[in-house]
């Protein structure tokens, strides 16, 4: 059974944006999907998603797919530094110094060094979505990320964050670029 595992951002949870959907949608297809609920405060630590990551870990192998949101990008490149997997989905992807206001709150995860030649080892697909008018993360740190990951970054015109405020409690392409992958 394929089986996805979909981590938000910094002061995000399981029930918003187009994660309920992406679940219902993928379930419906026979997978098995998790969404843990990571600590959203202003003093983020690695441990802590690390500890909220612990209870789904064992589950994460070679027919898992990864899904991250913002901030939950830079954290699954640390999971899949520590488990091979299927393939990766980074939807506005929040790691590095991203050049906003929020960079000191998420520095010690977003920041952190990434070993780009294991990554790339134990992932041996990814794919990058981000908008043109992203409010949070500039378009070229998308692009610089596909540059580490050998991938391409599908701009989508006026997405914004991807998230409910731009509108998006579904993202139909993700789910038929998921679904094409397996």
């Amino acid at each position: 059974m394929p089986t996805a595992l979909i981590v938000h951002g910094m002061y995000g949870h399981p029930g918003e944006n187009w994660f309920p959907w992406l679940k219902t949608e993928l379930e419906g297809k026979g997978w098995r999907v998790h969404i843990p609920q990571f600590p959203t405060k202003d003093d983020l630590n690695p441990e802590d998603w690390w500890s909220a990551l612990a209870p789904y870990e064992g589950k994460i192998d070679e027919n898992t797919t990864v899904i991250g949101h913002s901030l939950g990008v830079a954290f699954l490149l640390k999971v899949i530094e520590k488990h091979p997997v299927h393939s990766a989905f980074f939807i506005a992807p929040a790691w590095g110094i991203t050049g906003n206001e929020f960079d000191p709150i998420i520095g010690p995860i977003a920041n952190q060094h990434f070993d780009w030649e294991l990554i790339r080892k134990n992932c041996p697909t990814f794919t990058i979505f981000h908008s043109n008018n992203d409010p949070y993360i500039p378009l070229r740190q998308a692009e610089k990320l596909a540059g580490h990951l050998g991938a391409e970054v599908e701009v989508i015109e006026g997405a914004g964050h991807f998230n409910e405020t731009a509108g998006y409690t579904e993202i139909p392409l993700l789910f038929e670029h998921i679904t094409k992958t397996k």
